[in-house]
């Protein structure tokens, strides 16, 4: 009973989530380049509002994207890319050159993003490693901003960074 009541006090201090809370992170990993998750068709209009000029989509032709991102980007005025990644078999070279050569030609601020964020971040990581010659810690890192997960194994095979161990 003490346990249920504690918890009904945590819960009733707790501050309403807006909605936008369920929205995926779309993070600013470095200046004029954020990352991470599918974004929503709101988040598209407030990143343009913000700037960005480039969307970089990673995912899967077939993979719902909840909207008509192509139509909706290109209404905003975005040029939209898509190098569709397919987890760690994905983390090529052909891929890594194509992403590379889109933030290269970009013109203003960028969103490179798939459906979470891990392909995104593993993406991110070995282009920084391979591109912009940073440290393989350095380019795990950025890779983890931008939401490096579950290709976090494969990423550091790539990148020759052994994995910790448990």
């Amino acid at each position: 009973m003490l346990l249920r009541l504690t918890c009904l006090l945590l819960l009733s201090l707790c501050p309403i989530l807006p909605a936008w809370a369920a929205d995926p992170v779309l993070a600013e990993v470095r200046p004029g380049l954020y990352a991470g998750g599918q974004p929503t068709a709101a988040q598209l209009h407030e990143l343009a509002a913000q700037g960005v000029r480039t969307v970089i989509d990673l995912r899967q032709p077939d993979e719902d994207r909840g909207f008509d991102e192509t139509r909706e980007a290109e209404a905003l005025g975005l040029r939209y890319v898509r190098i569709p990644v397919a987890g760690a078999e994905g983390l090529d070279a052909t891929n890594l050159r194509a992403v590379h050569q889109a933030l290269q030609q970009s013109q203003g601020p960028v969103l490179l993003h798939c459906a979470s964020g891990n392909r995104a971040g593993a993406v991110l990581g070995l282009v920084n490693a391979r591109y912009e010659h940073a440290s393989p810690e350095q380019a795990l890192q950025l890779g983890q901003r931008a939401g490096l997960k579950s290709l976090e194994a494969a990423t550091r095979e790539r990148l020759a960074i052994p994995s910790p161990t448990p």
